[in-house]
């Protein structure tokens, strides 16, 4: 009796659970989903001290071109919404400096540039942010489009004067916060 009472028992709970209460499966909710992160990336860092920079006095004492293919791959440029590219520069340099950042296609043309003229030290860091893709900002195939960044840096001062700050030195910095969607 114990075993019949145990087989039925068995019997109903293999029964219940196939007709339990339980919903049908939707996996076409992915095509509801809207995932849109933000990307950070660096994108160029530079010192350059005081004593390098005093060797090239109305010249630029810094000129490079950097392969940055990052924006363009087929992933980011058909996917990216907007960008903002942040801009931070440091002088504790007795010297006056200017500085461009340019954007480059693959075919070397200028697509967008950003300059900036830093007084000598003591002055606090210069940040700009510079936005792109959007209601506000400048044009997302300048992002999409950009192979290469150029920087310059300019002495704008003399080239015998030293800072009286420990370890004098110009720093530019700059990265990129990119929305992308994912579908």
């Amino acid at each position: 009796m114990k075993k019949n009472l145990l087989y039925l028992f068995a019997v109903l709970t293999i029964v219940a659970s196939f007709s339990g209460c339980s919903e049908k499966q939707d996996f076409d909710q992915f095509d509801d989903l809207d995932i849109t992160p933000t990307v950070e990336a660096s994108i160029i860092y530079i010192e350059s001290p005081e004593n390098l920079i005093n060797l090239a006095a109305g010249i630029n004492f810094f000129t490079g071109d950097f392969n940055f293919d990052a924006f363009n791959e087929d992933f980011v440029a058909e996917r990216v919404l907007e960008g903002l590219v942040i801009y931070e520069l440091e002088n504790t340099t007795s010297k006056p400096i200017d500085v461009s950042f340019q954007f480059l296609d693959a075919a070397g043309n200028i697509l967008d540039t950003e300059s900036f003229s830093i007084p000598p030290a003591p002055t606090a860091v210069l940040r700009r942010e510079v936005a792109y893709g959007g209601a506000t900002g400048r044009s997302i195939d300048i992002i999409t489009n950009t192979s290469a960044i150029r920087v310059n840096a300019i002495n704008q001062g003399d080239s015998t004067s030293v800072s009286s700050l420990p370890d004098p030195k110009i720093i530019l910095r700059s990265s990129a916060q990119l929305r992308i969607r994912l579908k």
